[in-house]
């Protein structure tokens, strides 16, 4: 009786202190974070996101999805509660897209910041703020893909198009063209052989002409040197051009001294002439004049004598 009373109390006691173990590991790995709470709000589909998931922020773990909920107030509407730790810079410009591991197809919230409105966002579980969702790369390649479908069916369409009856006699009708300008550029270098075979010729006279025009060239070099040099010996002092300005400067003097002395000469010669020719017509007129003298002169008005004109 007394060993049944012993191991009853022991096992009361490993009971007893499994469950303070439980306890106390329990203790030791509870959570002391205070997670801050987000909504995300969107009308896109979030495929593979499910409660648990990871929220990332460009890459590092922020947080997890705590649930997801549809929004009472708008129709279609998703809400996506999450909770990240309080120092996630959370701001008016961070938004949220779906990320995906691997191939897997598991969804994770992956938070980001364009870094348009810097502001930080305070939220709590009176007053949730959200995030705004844009659409994920999967989101842009189904979008992008159908626009690529259509554009290809357009293609396809325009191909046949193209590969109808008339359009391929078009084409082929080309081709031939193309074919007669291949076989007329074939031709081309057997017409340019005359041409080419003259090309030596041309050059070796090409070149006598670049001589011809370089000895001309040295040649006026030479007249050029020659014409400074007869300018400049014509120039010097006492050169030509001095000499022929000294020359003309004395023959103006003696121009000058001539013209002084001729002029009053000249001036007497001429009463001279005029009172010989004054003389000569006296005696023309009365040659008696010689013998008796000039008649005496008529007296004239207010003089004694003088008689006025009968009229």
């Amino acid at each position: 009786m007394e060993n049944k009373s012993h191991a009853l109390m022991a096992g009361l006691f490993t009971i007893v202190l499994l469950i303070a173990a439980v306890l106390i590991g329990l203790w030791l790995n509870r959570d002391r974070v205070e997670w801050v709470p987000y909504q995300i709000a969107t009308k896109l589909s979030i495929p593979g996101l499910n409660p648990q998931a990871d929220v990332r922020y460009r890459g590092l773990d922020v947080g997890k999805v705590d649930d997801i909920t549809f929004d009472p107030q708008v129709v279609g509407q998703i809400l996506v509660h999450i909770s990240v730790r309080p120092d996630t810079p959370i701001t008016q410009s961070t938004f949220a897209t779906l990320g995906y591991q691997g191939v897997t197809g598991i969804a994770y919230v992956q938070l980001d910041d364009d870094g348009s409105r810097p502001v930080r966002v305070q939220s709590s579980k009176q007053r949730i703020a959200r995030i705004e969702m844009r659409p994920s790369v999967f989101d842009q390649l189904q979008s992008r893909g159908l626009a690529i479908l259509k554009q290809t069916e357009e293609v396809t369409r325009r191909i046949n198009s193209m590969l109808d009856p008339e359009n391929r006699k078009a084409i082929m009708a080309a081709f031939d063209n193309v074919s007669k300008a291949a076989t007329e550029i074939e031709t081309i270098p057997r017409r340019l052989e005359p041409a080419l075979a003259k090309l030596p010729a041309l050059e070796t006279q090409a070149q006598q002409t670049l001589n011809s025009l370089d000895t001309l060239s040295r040649n006026a070099s030479a007249l050029t040197g020659s014409l400074n040099g007869l300018s400049t010996k014509l120039q010097t002092p006492g050169g030509p051009i001095d000499t022929f300005t000294a020359s003309a400067d004395r023959l103006g003097s003696v121009a000058d001294k001539l013209e002084h002395d001729t002029l009053p000469l000249a001036s007497d010669v001429r009463s001279s002439i005029r009172a010989l020719n004054r003389t000569l017509n006296t005696l023309n007129e009365r040659p008696q004049s010689v013998l008796f003298g000039a008649p005496p002169t008529a007296p004239g008005p207010g003089e004694p004598g003088f008689a006025a004109p009968s009229r």
